[in-house]
């Protein structure tokens, strides 16, 4: 992998004062499991999860250097065991998606544009700085603290884009519980005009900021929400009471919703990303597109191994 990863948290270094021996810091030892999860991951992924959960204990009680190996293979283990659950459905589905996604967005589409228009019932000021998850001043909402950064471009309505949360989203989640990982979800509404006029994608957009910043820790429930009840291309998509009732909050998000709030903000955040105006990051042309500390994953949407060993090789042990 080319570019420098940077090292996560739990790299430990001797304290000031520490003795030394002959000049150089002592490193911790590695825990033995966790490096045995991370091998054995590439090959048996039920053996991966349970000597990395036990790793992970392990590392925690004894100080132990390789959380990274453990993380690493915990992410990849869940992966190849549900690839291996789910293989024959997300075929069959991400054949139908793959068709949509071209109908959509190939040449006779026109390409993926983003349009410059707010919606009509957007008006009123740009939120600023934090709620939440919901970061209004960079433009994006942001889960987990960990130092591999990953941004994630979607369309709500794109099928693409359900098939990539549908294979990679478990994984995600679990990577930002861990903070293993920074997620930066950024919603475009580039597919309104497939919603006959009920601007869906900037509806649902903003209905996940208003979930984001009211009851940020269910953000990723309520995105895998949207795709388990996304409408089909051509329809009037949910309504705004339905994309109310999708959220688990604690928390209402209704009035958020039925106020229009962050409407205009996820507007100006699509443009900005088809602009190519997000720092570190090059203007995108489809969905979904992901970056991993601003390289983009070029795999496919349903390879859950592939977009694994993609975003592993970015830690450091």
């Amino acid at each position: 992998m080319t570019g420098n990863a940077p090292s996560t948290p739990q790299q430990i270094s001797p304290p000031p004062g520490s003795p030394t021996g002959h000049g150089y810091a002592v490193a911790p030892k590695t825990n033995t499991l966790a490096i045995v999860s991370f091998v054995s991951s590439f090959f048996v992924g039920l053996v991966a999860i349970i000597t990395g959960h036990i790793a992970l204990g392990q590392i925690r009680a004894r100080g132990e250097a390789g959380r990274g190996f453990a993380l690493a293979g915990l992410i990849i283990g869940y992966v190849a065991v549900a690839a291996t659950a789910v293989s024959v459905i997300v075929a069959v589905f991400f054949a139908a998606a793959f068709a949509a996604f071209f109908a959509t967005t190939g040449p006779g589409a026109g390409g993926v544009t983003s349009s410059s228009e707010a919606p009509a019932d957007s008006l009123g000021t740009v939120p600023e700085g934090q709620l939440g998850a919901a970061n209004f001043d960079e433009g994006y909402l942001e889960l987990g603290t960990g130092p591999v950064v990953i941004d994630e471009f979607f369309d709500p309505m794109c099928p693409y884009c359900k098939v990539f949360d549908d294979t990679n989203g478990p994984q995600l989640a679990l990577a930002v519980e861990n903070n293993a990982i920074t997620l930066r979800l950024h919603s475009l509404n580039f597919l309104d005009r497939y919603s006959e006029g009920t601007e869906y994608s900037t509806r649902a957009g903003a209905a996940l900021t208003c979930e984001a910043a009211i009851n940020p820790d269910t953000t990723l429930d309520y995105l895998a929400a949207l795709y388990a009840n996304q409408p089909a291309e051509n329809t009037s998509g949910l309504t705004d009471s339905e994309l109310v009732a999708l959220s688990t909050g604690s928390s209402s998000i209704e009035s958020c919703v039925s106020g229009g709030e962050y409407q205009l903000w996820n507007q100006i955040n699509n443009d900005a990303a088809f602009a190519g105006a997000y720092a570190g990051l090059p203007a995108i042309s489809s969905s979904p597109t992901v970056f991993v500390d601003g390289e983009q994953y070029v795999g496919a949407p349903n390879d859950a191994v592939g977009f694994s060993t993609f975003v592993s090789g970015f830690f450091q042990p």
